[in-house]
């Protein structure tokens, strides 16, 4: 059975992020590929990119209420409604993208997802949206010291606010769509993301100073609605379950070639890479932050510590 205006044999996949050859793009390219084989042509995936539909909060709630039926979203606009993904961003938790895979892949993503059916939703898979880094105007980020004051954009995601207040920092949320028009502007002189976002939206033109800050890590979850997946035959919710598998894995191993393919390039491009010495000053000064979430969610929290050594 499929809801929410969709014809029989389509659903429709909407992110926020460009086509391929971006990460996320690419993973829904294939999850549409690998459900209409799996189906045989039974079920197939309408993929709306780039923001058409909606900013991803936008997107979030149209698939829970069923108006579209899956989102790989981002885990920033995703905390608004499920607070609880926010933990997955810790600062300096995760050491690379594998590890995060494999503690996601665990019981913290069986927590998440029951979290995410309360709100309508259902966890397909954590696809990858890498480590994150800081890209700036003029200047290297080399301590703690350096972000003081700095107006820096982030995703609404409470817990990146938190790091970068914690820095010191002046962070304040926009919609990723507007970033580049702010950015020359002067409204903003800093942004943070991976790699692969920074160079497909083309914000490295603009921001050429980039610190491999790695302060967080951020998934993309892979959302269904509850309803309709609830609502497909066994044969089909297995389709949809092979699919996601198949495209969680092929994203992620785009979002990780990309992360290192694209400094070669970036640097041809004029951007100027900076790496940090001493990380102990930025882990030290983000302490709070652990201490805050561990009061408001502290079995989840204690998981992560326990699975991560951190």
């Amino acid at each position: 059975m499929l809801t929410g205006g969709a014809s029989a044999a389509e659903v429709i996949l909407a992110h926020g992020n460009p086509p391929a050859p971006n990460p996320r793009g690419l993973g829904a390219d294939m999850f549409g590929e690998l459900l209409a084989s799996c189906t045989k042509g039974a079920i197939t995936v309408n993929v709306a990119h780039s923001a058409t539909m909606g900013d991803d909060v936008e997107l979030l709630t149209s698939t829970a209420a069923g108006v579209i039926q899956l989102t790989p979203n981002s885990q920033g606009a995703t905390g608004q409604i499920i607070p609880e993904i926010n933990v997955i961003g810790l600062p300096f938790l995760f050491d690379d993208a594998p590890t995060a895979w494999r503690v996601l892949d665990g019981e913290v993503g069986k927590m998440l997802d029951e979290k995410a059916q309360a709100a309508g939703l259902k966890i397909l898979g954590f696809w990858d949206n890498g480590i994150r880094h800081v890209s700036h105007l003029n200047k290297a980020i080399k301590s703690p010291e350096d972000l003081k004051g700095v107006k820096i954009r982030t995703p609404p995601d409470d817990m990146t606010l938190a790091i970068f207040r914690a820095f010191g920092a002046n962070p304040a949320p926009l919609a990723w769509s507007e970033l580049p028009s702010a950015l020359q502007s002067g409204v903003f002189e800093a942004q943070e993301n991976p790699l692969s976002n920074t160079y497909s939206a083309k914000i490295h033109e603009i921001t050429p100073q980039i610190t491999f800050t790695a302060h967080k890590y951020e998934a993309a979850p892979f959302f269904a609605n509850l309803a309709w997946y609830s609502g497909l035959s066994d044969t089909d919710r297995a389709c949809v379950d092979e699919a996601a598998l198949g495209a969680t894995w092929y994203q992620r191993g785009a979002s990780l070639r990309t992360s290192t393919s694209l400094i070669e390039p970036m640097k041809a491009e004029g951007v100027t890479f900076t790496d940090i010495a001493d990380r102990q000053p930025f882990v030290d000064a983000t302490k709070a932050v652990y201490d805050d979430y561990a009061s408001r969610m502290p079995d989840l929290v204690a998981k992560l510590r326990q699975v991560t050594g951190k």
